[in-house]
């Protein structure tokens, strides 16, 4: 194994650190800027494959870096689920809010999300193909704490009000979302592997919201889950 990023992964100590983007394609970059206006918008960009390759790819041309990262977004999910989905410059993304039961009822069974990201598998082989020998592909998805943030309030939100209050009111359903946001987060973290990422990550940006054992109920616990289930899928 000749992959720096990957072997740390693994526990081995390098000479020098692994290096790559947080940031997946480095949107900063003024050739990720051109191809995101060919694109026409920021989620046909993630459902183009040849175009995901090219951003995915940009950062590596520039640096010399040890991993690259698949160019999607976290969002990917709900709107394979079924949920209206759009991001508006200079605001973000914006989400038809889920409210109540009729909301939840209304998103598609788990099973259906292919339908939908079969591009983004597309743009996995296709960088995959590309890549030097040496470079760690790392594909991601949101937590389901995190993502159920942004189904519920529709939008990004700096204290969650919406969503906890759902949570607390709604307790049943909420269950059910976060449940179905973890198994789809398991089917599309498993077909980016069998696409040909190396490893893949979940982010979980809105942990820091949530109190006490809600943390570990709604937060830790499903991750801990996913990495469960993605282990079983793949061995």
């Amino acid at each position: 194994m000749n992959k720096i990023l990957l072997k740390t992964l693994f526990g081995h100590k390098n000479k020098t650190p692994p290096i790559w983007l947080m940031r997946q394609a480095g949107r900063y970059l003024p050739e990720y800027k051109e191809t995101r206006k060919k694109a026409g918008s920021f989620l046909d960009l993630c459902y183009n494959p040849k175009l995901a390759t090219e951003v995915t790819l940009q950062p590596l041309r520039r640096f010399d870096l040890d991993g690259a990262i698949l160019f999607a977004d976290i969002l990917l999910i709900p709107n394979a689920l079924g949920q209206n989905l759009e991001f508006i410059e200079g605001k973000g993304p914006s989400l038809k809010p889920i409210k109540n039961f009729s909301d939840y009822k209304n998103l598609k069974e788990v099973n259906k999300i292919h339908d939908i990201l079969n591009p983004v598998y597309d743009a996995v082989s296709n960088i995959k193909s590309k890549l030097a020998k040496n470079i760690t592909f790392i594909g991601f998805a949101g937590s389901p704490w995190t993502v159920s943030t942004y189904m519920i309030e529709g939008q990004g939100s700096k204290d969650h009000i919406k969503t906890k209050i759902f949570m607390l009111q709604h307790p049943e359903i909420f269950d059910k979302l976060i449940l179905k946001i973890e198994k789809a987060t398991v089917e599309y973290l498993s077909k980016q592997i069998i696409a040909g990422v190396d490893a893949v990550k979940i982010f979980d940006s809105w942990a820091g919201s949530l109190p006490g054992h809600y943390l570990e109920k709604y937060s830790l616990n499903p991750m801990k889950n996913i990495a469960k289930e993605l282990k079983k899928k793949i061995s």
